[in-house]
């Protein structure tokens, strides 16, 4: 007998495909269409190809300011992949280990922070670092650390990073989550039968419980550089679109929503907003793709 076609399947998915498709799909498109198109006095649009592409890469006007941006967007998602995703790892081993009591008050606790205003967490951190009525001097001050007293956003050298730490104290709570849910899901008997021979707890991590939790730990670094290639709140919370001092805390996301609706005096250029979108998309995109080949050559290595 034919097997007949899953009609009911189509049923289901439909809705979710159609306002998937009307509310990202189409805007996606139309933003990469947007972004081949210039701006001619009088109004209007003329086609230029990719033109802007070429004026954002090349144009001693925007080449420096889109440089700038994406080497810092790589320093904002290295401190992430660098600090939060260890923590969040140690945080998941100890919290599934049987040596932590009230396992749910810690897990709530931790994944607090993330379900917290963006807009809200800027403001606390800056009213805590600021130099004039912030508590961080004083509370440094109180453990004999006053030397490290420093305006931390106000200094080109270190407000990225301080950002960036900000970030990861709000976020640590998704990879632990992550983490923690595919370390549960290892098999008892596993660990039990290593505990019998002898391993110890770091043997046992290493060499049991981290190997298996190894596609959780590419997703979450999938997701890491997703998230923070789309940041932009956090830096325009505390920074305002000038990203300052001095444009250091500029990444893509305030780089875009700078030009796209303009600065102060200076009018938006939404082509050109367009444009920065677009190579938001395709470094997104291509480190998206490259963690993707490289999981499945892992993968046949494996089975071969």
């Amino acid at each position: 007998m034919k097997r007949r076609f899953p009609v009911h399947i189509l049923v289901f998915l439909a809705p979710a495909v159609l306002i998937y498709s009307i509310f990202m799909i189409y805007p996606l498109l139309d933003s990469l269409r947007f972004s081949l198109f210039a701006p001619v006095e009088g109004g209007g649009l003329r086609f230029v190809g990719l033109g802007n592409y070429q004026t954002l890469l090349n144009s001693p006007q925007w080449a420096p300011q889109l440089w700038n941006a994406l080497s810092n967007n790589f320093v904002f998602f290295f401190i992430h992949m660098l600090v939060q995703n260890p923590i969040g790892l140690l945080l998941a081993a100890l919290l599934s280990s049987r040596l932590v009591r009230s396992k749910a008050v810690y897990r709530a606790l931790i994944f607090t922070p993330t379900v917290l205003s963006v807009v809200l967490v800027g403001f606390i951190w800056r009213m805590i670092l600021s130099p004039l009525w912030g508590i961080s001097g004083d509370f440094l001050n109180l453990i004999g650390l006053g030397s490290l007293d420093q305006p931390w956003l106000g200094q080109e050298s270190t407000a990225l990073v301080t950002l960036a730490l900000v970030s990861v104290w709000q976020n640590v709570g998704i990879p632990m989550m992550l983490f923690l849910a595919a370390l549960i899901g290892i098999p008892d008997e596993l660990l039990e039968a290593a505990r019998v021979d002898g391993a110890t707890a770091w043997k046992v991590f290493w060499r049991i419980q981290f190997p298996l939790i190894l596609p959780t730990v590419g997703v979450v670094a999938v997701l890491t550089f997703v998230g923070n290639f789309n940041a932009f709140d956090l830096i325009y919370s505390t920074q305002k679109a000038i990203a300052g001092p001095n444009f250091s805390t500029d990444i893509m996301g305030t780089f875009f929503f700078r030009t796209f609706f303009g600065f102060q005096l200076q009018p938006g250029n939404p082509t050109m907003g367009a444009a920065i979108a677009g190579v938001m998309l395709l470094v997104i995109l291509t480190g998206v793709l490259m963690y993707f080949f490289g999981y499945q050559r892992r993968l046949q290595r494996i089975e071969l």
